[in-house]
């Protein structure tokens, strides 16, 4: 290392010498006419200096020897007049020793001149070795970098070079992942379509043994030789006029209706029966016509919670909405999944028949409303709402209007047969809507702990119900008119069941008997029971059985 930092210090000691010698080349060049001149005038000076003074001793010796008379007359001319010829020259001589010291004084001041400027050149060299000394560490300190920096960039080849190898290994498991993957899917689907022969094979036995029990009840019954009497006959169900609602007082009967929350609740229009729908993403249906519940089949094929269920307006289809992206139809009659309905990006909250069976309308949280046909198995039209949709319903038979409730407060209605469209403002989430049988009201069931009653001829609000203890208990919390339209019935998340009168806005009765939040209430079309569920796997009857 001592070595190398002496080598370095003759190094830069010659580089210095070196640029001394080139600039005096350089500089001293354009003064070498002068200097050589100025040397020859000092020595054309000292010669005549020197001549002068000989003759200034010639001359006191010819002045001595006129004094003394030594010499004769024509000696003394000689000499007079080689004393004025001595004078003369020694006049042109005075002469030109002030042209050359005047001269000798320009060249002084040139030579000062250029003296000064040779400083400013020293100068300006100084401050250049100077800045080349900076310049020199800092290349110094660039080629350390630069080393640094090489040394970085080899371990950057480096480690990139390792992550090709291990991204081409990773790319490796992902195909062998997706061929997996494949292989599995294609054997989830064998096994699904398995599943579902299965179930549709279970569900013929079930029709079977109830259509054999049923062959033996009618083969009793014709076997008994006994009459109806006279005084117990009827009117057939459905040609009675609507009966007016009575407020149910107690339970009739409860059972855990799923293996988790219930999310949807709702009865048939024509029987006495029941659907739910679940988070263990089962839809099932109950029957309760003789007194006791029975479950008559459990709809299979969602892949996640089911969100609503609705019938058609026979009795015949049950439609569930799912929060796997997708709803489904399913016949009453064998329990056999007979649609798949899947073109929304998010979970479905509702899901409706239009009108007939053969119509479909879903709303989602991907902000769209869709209306699905049946017979093509396509979706015919799509509704850009611009919020998620927690609950729909449509106001007349032909499925021409349709009301949906959203997340944004509004509450917005869609006429199907044109574009055009209209809102209304909420004070707060629509969780649920639910039309009177004349379909003259709406009611809606609002995040801020109330319900509205509005009034669709004038799209306003003419009632607002609310009382102490009253929560909704979450953004799909679905509330119920009764049959004739003069009572509302909603769960709260003290597991009450609120009732209030729709003519005096006032609290009828408060059901108590849910340890847990109810989400959903559903009154039944021809009578007097009121079924609700909650989020620990049980479902209520409430009334006279």
């Amino acid at each position: 290392m001592a070595v190398y930092e002496a080598g370095e210090n003759s190094s830069w000691r010659l580089n210095i010498i070196t640029q001394l010698r080139d600039r005096n080349k350089t500089q001293t060049h354009c003064y070498l006419d002068l200097i050589s001149l100025h040397n020859r005038l000092f020595d054309n000076a000292n010669t005549l200096r020197g001549e002068n003074l000989q003759l200034s001793i010639a001359n006191e010796k010819l002045r001595t020897e006129a004094a003394s008379g030594v010499t004769g007359t024509g000696s003394n001319a000689a000499l007079e007049a080689k004393l004025l010829a001595q004078a003369d020259e020694l006049t042109m001589l005075h002469r030109r020793r002030g042209e050359h010291t005047q001269q000798i004084v320009d060249l002084n001041n040139k030579l000062q001149e250029a003296m000064k400027e040779l400083q400013l050149k020293e100068s300006s060299l100084a401050d250049k070795v100077d800045i080349n000394n900076v310049l020199r560490a800092e290349l110094t300190r660039y080629a350390a970098r630069e080393k640094e920096l090489e040394n970085i960039n080899q371990m950057l080849k480096d480690e990139h070079q390792a992550l090709q190898l291990a991204f081409a290994s990773l790319e490796e498991k992902l195909r062998k992942a997706q061929e997996e993957n494949r292989q599995l899917v294609d054997r989830l689907i064998k096994y699904k379509s398995k599943d579902a022969e299965k179930m549709n094979e279970e569900n013929d036995n079930f029709l079977k043994k109830r259509q054999a029990k049923m062959q033996k009840e009618l083969e009793d019954a014709a076997r008994d030789t006994r009459t109806a009497s006279p005084d117990r006959g009827g009117t057939l169900e459905g040609t009675a006029p609507v009966i007016p609602s009575s407020l149910p007082t107690k339970i009739a009967m409860k059972f855990n209706a799923h293996e988790g929350e219930v999310n949807a609740v709702r009865w048939s229009p024509t029987d006495r029966i029941l659907a739910t729908g679940g988070a263990d993403r089962k839809v099932k249906l109950w029957d309760i016509a003789k007194g006791s519940y029975e479950c008559k089949g459990m709809l299979m094929g969602s892949n996640a919670g089911v969100m609503s269920v609705d019938f058609d307006s026979g009795g015949n289809y049950v439609l569930g909405a799912s929060n796997d992206f997708a709803s489904r139809v399913w016949t009453v009659a064998d329990l056999r999944l007979r649609h798949t309905l899947t073109g929304h990006s998010n979970k479905v909250m509702a899901a409706k028949f239009l009108g007939d069976a053969t119509k479909v309308v879903t709303g989602s949280y991907d902000r769209t409303l869709k209306i699905w046909d049946l017979r093509s198995k396509a979706c015919i039209e799509t509704k850009f709402a611009g919020s998620s949709c927690n609950d729909l319903v449509t106001s007349d038979g032909s499925g021409s209007t349709i009301i949906s409730g959203h997340f944004d407060k509004t509450i917005r209605f869609w006429d199907t047969r044109t574009e055009t469209g209209s809102n209304l403002q909420l004070q707060g989430k629509i969780t649920s809507l639910d039309l009177s049988r004349d379909a003259n009201f709406l009611l809606s069931c609002v995040r801020d702990d109330t319900l509205k009653l509005i009034d669709l001829r004038m799209k306003m609000i003419v009632s607002s119900f609310s009382a102490d203890g009253f929560k909704v208990v979450c953004d799909w919390s679905r509330a119920c008119f009764s049959p004739d339209g003069q009572y509302v019935a909603v769960g709260s998340s003290d597991g009450s069941i609120f009732v209030w009168s729709v003519n005096t806005n006032k609290i009828e009765t408060i059901l108590k008997d849910h340890t847990t939040p109810v989400t959903a209430v559903s009154w039944y079309p021809h009578g007097a029971f009121v079924a609700s569920v909650n989020k620990a796997k049980w479902a209520t009857i409430w009334g006279d059985v």
